[in-house]
């Protein structure tokens, strides 16, 4: 089987098992919901269970949290529990319980995010208008998805109250102590030193990612953008209509989704691709035996790694710049008219833009992928070599037979990832070209011919229109794509396929 069939051969197995790779996915879905449901069932079981069975100071624990600790000796732990359940009921009634209700204002009916509208009120004395300031929809989701996480993070402690309460009545029954405070801080120390480590990064994990994550989501399903921004005026939750309108209601919209996430796609082959099989093939020739100074090619190659990329990028773009006459142009358009004859029109013609970019984009990406297919070439048995000489192969069939697979599967899951990676390279194309050449065909939010899906939710976010409800509908899609290509190639992948093989 020759390369082109080879080629052929793979291409035919990705689409053919795209539809049973969807499948294996949302069954895997499918499971992991029964498993949370039944879980659940478990759990509320145990919950009602424990309170049938318990005694007086036990279901009163239901209520009070810490009432079955600092009755049976663990006074401080009880009075921790205790306070925290004052402080959440204080949360809820002065903060948390307002954005809440505002939060879910309308949000089944298709109505506005909070209720009260921001209002102008004539100061006589004064002789103008003042602003009255109303709610502040933005504030509402942000906060409400904060106190979603708030009682999210009370009930595993309530429920960890609940159920050390039944320890300490089974521990009391047994006629045994219950363990003191120095001994909990002692497991802190020891068996349990782990949850302290993690504590910190969980909070800001939570605060810094997963509460401006849900937010963004959720401004999806609004219609928040710079003619209902905050504070003028309240936006209004709308469902699914902006999924709608960039995935066929909106012509314009849809058409210019649609280009850029062609773009998008065919950028991020050849930007992984080009670099891949560049630094192999540069790997391959340092790591010949009759090529002298190898450290010496090497450190010139990875040189380029010291230089910052996005020093390297803006230089280049310098260079590439097409001005309105051959002097005020960068110096390798005028190397190319004055070598080869040729206006390298890049940022003026789209595609000379993009295959300048994809060029440039080798220059600072080949010298990673050098290091690391030369990693793995040295890495590779000698044995497999030896064996393909007897048996008469040549080089082309050896690497193709030897070389490639191995590198394929170890540097499989490193594809996926640059290739995902690349799906989101913002630096590239803002520092390179910064999306131009404009297409006025279309849909004039931002988008030019050279923008990805990131650059284009750049523009939409900090643009002139500010659609903030576009930018994360591109955003949420931007996922969904990189999530399923990852679990799809993944799955079929040789690292997968074909790991008994090579171990």
């Amino acid at each position: 089987m020759n390369p082109l069939q080879k080629l052929a051969y793979y291409v035919v197995r990705f689409f053919t098992g795209l539809p049973g790779a969807l499948a294996d996915f949302f069954s895997g879905m499918g499971r992991g919901i029964v498993r949370l449901v039944k879980g659940t069932g478990q759990a509320l079981g145990r919950y009602f269970g424990g309170f049938a069975k318990g005694d007086l100071i036990t279901k009163g624990s239901y209520f009070v949290m810490g009432l079955g600790h600092f009755t049976r000796g663990q006074v401080v732990k009880g009075v921790i529990y205790l306070v925290l359940e004052v402080l959440f009921i204080l949360y809820m009634v002065l903060f948390g319980g307002t954005y809440l209700g505002k939060f879910f204002y309308g949000f089944f009916s298709g109505g506005t995010v909070g209720n009260v509208p921001t209002q102008d009120f004539w100061n006589e004395e004064e002789g103008i208008y003042e602003k009255i300031a109303g709610d502040n929809s933005f504030k509402i989701i942000l906060y409400g998805v904060l106190t979603f996480l708030v009682i999210l993070f009370f009930l595993m402690l309530y429920f960890r109250s609940v159920a050390e309460s039944r320890e300490n009545e089974a521990t009391v029954k047994a006629g045994r102590r219950c363990p003191g405070f120095r001994q909990d801080l002692k497991d802190l120390t020891d068996k349990k030193f782990h949850l302290v480590l993690l504590l910190l990064p969980m909070i800001g994990l939570l605060m810094f990612t997963v509460i401006p994550l849900i937010t963004m989501i959720l401004i999806a399903f609004t219609n928040y953008d710079a003619s209902t921004e905050v504070p003028q005026h309240l936006f209004s939750w709308v469902g699914l209509a902006n999924f709608g309108d960039i995935l066929g209601g909106n012509s314009a919209m849809s058409g210019t989704f649609l280009r850029v996430l062609g773009w998008t796609l065919v950028w991020a082959f050849f930007a992984t691709f080009t670099n891949y099989f560049g630094g192999m093939v540069l790997a391959l020739l340092i790591n010949q035996k009759i090529v002298k100074w190898k450290k010496l090619f090497r450190t010139v190659f990875v040189a380029t790694i010291a230089v910052p990329q996005f020093v390297s990028l803006l230089i280049m773009s310098k260079m590439l710049t097409y001005g309105d006459s051959l002097e005020m142009s960068g110096i390798i358009v005028q190397l190319f008219h004055n070598l080869f004859g040729v206006d390298l029109k890049f940022g003026v013609d789209i595609m000379t833009t993009r295959i300048a970019i994809i060029v440039v984009n080798m220059w600072i990406g080949v010298p990673y992928s050098m290091l690391i297919c030369s990693g793995i070439l040295m890495n590779i048995p000698q044995e497999l070599y030896e064996s393909s000489r007897i048996d008469g192969a040549g080089p082309v069939k050896t690497f193709f037979s030897i070389t490639l697979p191995y590198m394929l599967f170890v540097t499989g899951p490193y594809l996926i990832t640059q290739f995902i990676g690349n799906i989101n390279n913002f630096n590239v194309i803002y520092l390179l070209s910064g999306g131009a050449p404009g297409d006025l065909l279309r849909y004039t939010d931002g988008a030019k011919s050279t923008d990805l899906l990131i650059t284009w939710l750049y523009q939409l976010s900090l643009g002139v229109n500010r659609n903030y409800k576009l930018a994360s509908v591109i955003g949420i899609l931007v996922f969904v794509i990189s999530a399923v290509f990852s679990l799809m190639v993944y799955n079929n992948s040789s690292a997968v396929q074909k790991e008994d093989e090579f171990q």
